[in-house]
């Protein structure tokens, strides 16, 4: 008899020993889809990963790949549960009425700009009167840059010659003098630099306010477990702030060493891009400083949608407030 109590007491103890090791150590399966492709631009998700931020919260991260509109009906639809699509793409979902909460503005402003050689005198909207502008779609959103620019500087597009290139050959059509100036993205500065040329850019933020890659979830995954959404926002936080202090070359190696070796080349002009552009201005801000990386600008983000109202790139009159969270607020 006492053999098997004591059999059973130690049986028990072992059952319980696991119990308890099984549930401190298990962490919560994620699906993030990333915008685009693997690129070291998301580095600091990377890193994050890496360096066991994700895992300090309880999640194991699964990175997919995807345009943005899928991304937002993946997410609408339940078949993953967390996506990191730009904020355009966002606005658009939100206003067709797809059930998805931005929980964490992770840029805090667009990259989009107006790139130009310096020898052009190009200096304004206003001195694109008579040049060739080059955009990658006349439904991409260099294009709507290119008109509200235009409408501030008291021009439309029949004052200047608008030429449609891919993304792909949009850079060298600037370099090669086909065009006058291209409406794209602020890092290809950089590139365009560390080729030789000098370059005058014009931030699109500037008079149109606009947001990069954001957190996005589904309405229903938050309400449903606000738990698993504030420890994900945590870990992104945890992520882009160890890059930023002081942790640039670190964070663009780990993406070099296991997620983009084929951009090893390219490590010093991205290392650039990412202390004047992402860690000066884009994952920062006045509003970052006081509420912490992630913080919802809804003023910024309504006064987007109501450009975008208004030059009928979507219709509906959305709401900020209704699809955007500040990261403080998720309990």
């Amino acid at each position: 008899m006492s053999f098997t109590i004591r059999g059973l007491a130690a049986t028990l103890a072992l059952v319980a020993t696991s119990i308890f090791t099984t549930g401190a150590s298990a962490e919560d399966k994620v699906v993030l889809q990333i915008d685009g492709n693997v690129v070291p631009f998301y580095a600091p998700l990377y890193a994050g990963v890496e360096n066991g931020f994700f895992a300090d919260q309880g999640i194991e991260v699964e990175f997919l790949y995807g345009g943005a509109s899928d991304i937002l009906t993946n997410i609408a639809a339940g078949n993953v549960d967390f996506g990191f699509p730009n904020g355009d793409a966002v606005v658009a979902a939100a206003s067709n009425g797809l059930p998805i909460k931005v929980v964490h503005t992770t840029y805090q402003r667009g990259i989009g700009a107006l790139l130009a050689k310096s020898s052009s005198g190009i200096e304004t909207y206003a001195d694109l009167k008579g040049k060739t502008v080059a955009v990658t779609s006349l439904g991409s959103p260099n294009y709507l840059q290119l008109q509200v620019g235009l409408a501030k500087a008291g021009l439309t597009l029949d004052d200047v010659k608008v030429e449609v290139v891919s993304s792909g050959a949009i850079v060298q059509t600037l370099q090669s003098d086909d065009v006058d100036a291209i409406i794209f993205s602020e890092l290809r500065k950089y590139a365009l630099e560390a080729n030789g040329f000098e370059v005058n850019m014009i931030l699109s933020n500037d008079f149109l306010p606009s947001f990069g890659n954001v957190l996005v979830t589904s309405s229903k995954l938050l309400a449903d477990n606000p738990d698993l959404v504030k420890r994900m926002t945590n870990a992104v936080t945890a992520s882009y702030a160890w890059v930023i202090d002081g942790h640039i070359d670190d964070a663009l190696q780990i993406s070099m060493d296991k997620y983009t070796p084929t951009w090893t080349d390219q490590k010093a002009m991205l290392a650039t891009a990412f202390e004047k552009t992402f860690v000066a201005s884009v994952w920062q801000s006045a509003l970052t400083k006081e509420k912490g990386l992630g913080a919802a600008d809804l003023d910024a983000w309504q006064k987007n949608i109501d450009i975008l109202t208004e030059y009928k790139v979507i219709s509906g009159g959305a709401k900020a407030a209704d699809f955007v969270v500040d990261p403080s607020d998720i309990k």
